[in-house]
């Protein structure tokens, strides 16, 4: 059995948050032992460490051991110094990698009185690899009895105070990196998104779908009503547009005869910056030929359901103190109903702009609102924060849907669906408008609001017009936002938690 003791403690070393050194000193001190180390012969910055094993394989392979048993199982690990404690003849070390973090001991009499003394001289943030072997403490802390080492990298600038951790808004959005080592749990966050990105193509793939790639340099944007961005290809000399959406070229691929197609990327819109909204956002979009509206609700809540199954193990979240169940089916409800019962207005009984704005409460509807963009404004102000319990709002104005097909039954409406859970949406879906002419007539539309001033219209896509006079099968298409689904999945109170790296001001 093992005599030796650990510490589990906060007794770091280094100096407490109140008497902590100027940075630029701490800088100076660790550039000086940078130096130190290249007198002493060794590379600080070596080109590799090989053999190293992942610090959660050395955990599991020992998960068996009783507490003070020694092992004399040598292992190869690497990662950076995240603290340490005690001085002298013994010490411990906390080394992290990605996969976790693991207890070192040094000793002066198993490493070498000087290697024991230049180990414990690396500083918090420092990489290093370490070869040893394992046994675990009589306080039951898996352990790396260290008998060499290797300096990896030497970091150069300290890491955020442990005591506190990086709580700053703006230095954990604009150095990432900095939240990432201070944070685990938004380094687990993002691990969680990965998953959420592979669960999410794997659930597609495995039901037949083709994955593409379209542009995101666009000669026309379309796909949404948003703003986009405008840049200037030189050697073209023309202005092209990033995307705001993939639906119109994904569209032609179901033209062409891809029948279940999506693609996963980045689409941009120039537009506010909110707790929702980033200019630069991930969506997947998918579109299925001989399907519709239902089609697509019933294969989205099975999607949603199976991802946060995967990669959370639950299909009942917690969000802002609600239990949220995932489990198919969703509710359904349409947009008319879903406006009488949280806003107490009936918009079919208000067919008019003045007669709407009336009953919202202004003396005259904004030059640049159509009725269907009233209709949203209430919507998005009464009843989508009600939305806690996922559910499909249904059946949508036509001004506010120029590329979904007319509803089979109600005049003036669309087959159009979105996707609502914990107060925000998540996903949108049409069934798909495939009669060119009435495509036609529905540009034709947008561009009447555009000489309203509306700038998030749909501009006329004419290279769209000549695919769909080809003819397109009756086809369903979805788009999912995969930053709102990761906010959703992982509680994340903005879409700046689920971005490495959102923008700022």
């Amino acid at each position: 059995m093992s005599d030796e003791t650990d510490s589990s403690s906060d007794g770091e070393t280094g100096e407490s948050p109140g008497d902590a050194p100027d940075e630029h000193v701490l800088i100076a001190e660790r550039r000086a032992k940078l130096e130190r180390l290249r007198a002493a012969g060794r590379d600080p910055f070596p080109p590799s460490f090989p053999a190293r094993e992942p610090i959660a394989d050395v955990r599991a392979a020992h998960e068996a051991l009783e507490d003070g048993e020694e092992t004399d199982v040598r292992h190869t690990v690497a990662g950076r110094v995240m603290a340490k404690r005690g001085m002298g003849k013994a010490a411990f070390l906390d080394l992290r990698d990605g996969t976790g973090k693991i207890q070192l001991q040094s000793r002066s009499d198993v490493l070498g009185a000087d290697e024991h003394a230049a180990l414990l001289e690396t500083d918090l943030g420092d990489f290093v690899g370490i070869e040893g072997t394992a046994f675990k403490s009589r306080r039951g802390e898996l352990t790396i009895r260290v008998e060499s080492w290797t300096p990896l990298a030497k970091s150069l600038r300290p890491l955020p105070d442990k005591h506190h951790g990086l709580v700053d808004v703006e230095t954990r959005f604009r150095h990432r990196e900095l939240d990432l080592i201070a944070n685990p749990d938004v380094l687990q966050r993002f691990k969680q998104r990965a998953g959420v990105v592979a669960a999410t193509r794997r659930f597609l793939d495995e039901d037949g779908f083709t994955e593409v790639e379209t542009p995101i340099l666009q000669p026309l944007y379309g796909g949404a009503l948003a703003r986009p961005f405008t840049t200037h290809h030189n050697a073209l000399d023309r202005d092209l547009y990033l995307r705001i959406a993939t639906e119109l070229y994904l569209k032609r691929c179901i033209v062409g005869g891809i029948d279940r197609v999506y693609e996963l990327g980045k689409d941009f819109r120039n537009e506010g910056i909110s707790p929702k909204h980033n200019p630069e956002f991930t969506m997947i979009e998918w579109y299925e030929a001989y399907a519709d509206y239902d089609d697509a609700a019933r294969r989205l809540e099975t999607l949603v359901a199976t991802v946060a199954e995967e990669v959370f193990g639950t299909t009942s979240i917690e969000r802002d103190g609600a239990t949220i169940d995932l489990t198919p089916p969703w509710r359904r409800i349409t947009m008319r109903d879903a406006i009488l019962e949280h806003a107490g207005i009936d918009i079919g009984t208000r067919p008019s702009r003045e007669e709407l704005a009336a009953a919202i409460g202004m003396s005259a509807p904004p030059s640049d609102a159509g009725w269907g963009k009233l209709v949203d404004m209430v919507f998005s102000a009464e009843v989508e924060p009600q939305l806690i319990q996922p559910t499909f709002v249904m059946d949508y104005p036509v001004e506010l849907s120029p590329f979904a097909k007319n509803h089979r039954s109600e005049e003036g409406l669309v087959e159009r669906w979105e996707a609502f859970v914990g107060g925000f949406e998540i996903a949108n879906a049409f069934t798909e408008l495939n009669d060119p002419d009435e495509q036609r007539r529905r540009f034709d539309m947008q561009a009447e609001e555009l000489k309203r001033g509306d700038e998030e219209t749909q501009p006329h896509d004419e290279d769209f017009l000549r695919a769909l006079e080809q003819g397109m099968p009756p086809t369903a298409g979805v788009g999912l936002g995969i930053d709102r689904l990761v906010m959703l999945l992982t509680g994340a109170p903005s879409v700046r938690e689920v971005l490495l790296f959102p923008a700022m001001r």
